[in-house]
């Protein structure tokens, strides 16, 4: 089953459409994994990304059926620049898959933290532990001394990963890791107690047999970093993130080995794994990355006009903070794709980004736990604040508290049917948290926790997260509306919704606002009158902000999700 399911790269001329997307699979291999997604045929028993998928390309590759474009393009933009092809990546990652096992010692099943910036080194270490069946724990540079103890001890890792940046950080808490027994540092210098990653795999030896590993076993961890609650340990398989884009095919990018993609997220979140090196290389696509130590909008949008990349995905806070440019000075190269995830984008800067390139901002929903859940495809029509639909791997519904489908329009929890077949693209489990685990399920569903609106045509509206709803007087108000009409006025630049108690109506809508520099002298009062009366005529006039408070930055999580529960935690008096 798998050696059929392995012809999808056999690049044959493209003989089936869907959505209006050529294929790149022949008849037969297309009915074998329909076969498979619609539960008539058992997944395969044994997948490797690793080997599967890598070095199938790279044998692609050496046979001259893929173009000649790189599989991996990393530029600093000092000047430095790094191209891989597969056979590169995999003869370097093989390398890598020596040091882990040989020098450090590290076996199928033990777990890796790996905390690094945009650098190549990260995209080489994560294919080097599914070659090995080593798990990595993906991190973000952002975390803490106190982030990476709790870290280091939830997960048990034996091994960690980083720079000299963090390295002191790693060691003023390592004492308390009783398992932790390797260190390893991406650095061009030296430090006591650490090994030097770069030396040790330049001069490694490139012959290594990559494990065999079951579509089951652990792959990835994530420790969710959600806007809500303490992060949990969310475990991915083979099978979830590395086998997945085989079965939902190119229903939220739509790609083949000619494309060249940019994600800008973090290395720590969850979509740079999928968007930035599970689904791009599924298609043979090349993966563009820019260092980028800081969030330049003008880095950005000049990047965009150097470079041939043609899909672009990023949180809406990129597209918020470029939508702020004169986007009529700049003339991208090559790009028609662009997709936004994370959590909603406003409306407003969709229309800016529009009126500006030409282009159209596909949204993508989804979650650490599942992946992509909901997409706008290529070539489907975008309604404006919709997600668009359920990818095929999941058969989304709207339901009520209990478990009960509701119809179009009215407003109920996210869920996803998770009985009597639980997807292929769901997390294993919150690690060492049953009670968690089992707080997802709610009777034949898997819920999200966010709450939407389903259409006649299945057009998914998010409305909020269960416990950022607002209820004031009755009326049960969604702070993403709020903060959608709050965008439409010029002085605004960024907003947050939260609930503010109230004596008279128990609560009350506040709006945090991040002001546009030319508004920043305005007298404040007669500012707060104007959004207040601008809210009531953009919405409904219940949901208008009775409280609005000025700030210079929101609080936000590594991922850019704006981080409400804070805010709503300090006006309730519980931080």
């Amino acid at each position: 089953k798998l050696q059929s399911l392995k012809l999808l790269w056999t690049l044959k001329p493209p003989n089936r459409t869907l959505h209006g997307h050529p294929r790149l699979l022949s008849s037969d291999v297309y009915s074998q994994y329909e076969s498979v997604r619609q539960g008539k045929q058992e997944i395969p028993k044994y997948f490797n990304f690793a080997s599967d998928v890598v070095d199938k390309w790279s044998e692609i590759e050496k046979a001259g059926k893929r173009p000649s474009n790189p599989a991996f393009w990393w530029i600093n933009g000092k000047g430095e620049e790094v191209k891989w092809s597969f056979e590169e990546l995999g003869f370097l990652s093989r390398k890598v898959a020596n040091v882990l096992t040989k020098e450090c010692g590290l076996q199928k099943g033990d777990r890796l933290i790996l905390i690094l910036p945009r650098i190549p080194e990260w995209w080489l270490v994560k294919v080097a532990c599914i070659r090995a069946g080593i798990v990595i724990i993906p991190g973000t540079s952002q975390l803490s001394a106190k982030d990476i103890l709790y870290r280091l001890q939830a997960s048990k890792a034996a091994c960690i990963i980083t720079t000299d940046k963090l390295a002191p950080a790693v060691d003023s808490v390592a004492s308390q890791c009783q398992l932790l027994k390797t260190k390893l540092m991406v650095s061009k210098g030296s430090r006591e107690g650490w090994l030097n990653f770069t030396e040790l795999y330049q001069n490694q030896s490139a012959d290594h047999s990559c494990i065999k590993t079951r579509i089951q076993d652990p792959m990835i961890i994530f420790f969710t970093s959600g806007t809500t609650g303490f992060p949990k340990m969310t475990q991915h398989s083979q099978g979830s993130l590395g086998f997945r884009p085989l079965l939902s095919e190119r229903y939220w990018l739509d790609l083949t080995p000619s494309n060249l993609v940019w994600n800008t997220a973090d290395t720590g979140w969850i979509l740079t794994s999928i968007a930035s090196f599970f689904d791009p290389w599924v298609f043979g696509s090349c993966i563009f990355i820019h260092s980028l130590p800081q969030t330049d909008s003008a880095v950005i949008l000049n990047t965009l006009c150097r470079f041939p990349i043609d899909t672009l995905i990023g949180a809406p806070t990129l597209f918020r903070m470029l939508v702020q440019n004169d986007l009529s000075k700049y003339k991208f190269m090559n790009l028609k794709y662009c997709m936004s995830g994370g959590e909603p984008l406003n409306p407003e800067v969709m229309e800016q980004w529009k009126s500006q390139t030409g282009l159209d901002i596909c949204e993508v929903y989804g979650q650490t736990e599942t992946g992509v859940i909901c997409s706008v495809f290529g070539g489907m029509k975008i309604k404006p604040g919709s997600m668009g639909k359920a990818v095929p791997l999941y058969d989304v519904q709207i339901i009520d508290k209990n478990a009960n489908i509701l119809p179009p329009g009215q407003q109920g929890e996210i869920a996803i049917r998770s009985k009597p077949i639980r997807p292929l693209g769901f997390f294993s489990e919150y690690l060492d948290n049953p009670k968690k685990t089992a707080e997802t399920e709610r009777g034949d569903f898997y819920v999200t926790g966010d709450r939407g609106i389903m259409d006649e045509e299945g057009y998914i509206q998010f409305i909020g997260r269960n416990d950022d709803i607002i209820i004031s007087s009755g009326y049960r108000i969604g702070p993403f509306e709020v903060e959608n009409a709050l965008i439409e006025h010029p002085a605004v630049v960024e907003s947050a919704v939260v609930s503010s108690p109230d004596p008279l109506r128990g609560e009350v809508v506040k709006a945090f606002v991040v002001l546009s520099p030319t508004f920043a002298s305005t007298d404040q009062k007669s500012l707060i009158s104007d959004l207040q009366d601008h809210v009531k005529k953009t919405t409904a006039p219940y949901k208008y902000p009775r409280k609005v408070e000025f700030v210079k930055e929101l609080p936000k999580t590594v991922t850019g999700k704006i981080k409400r529960n804070e805010l709503r935690d300090k006006e309730w008096g519980r931080i």
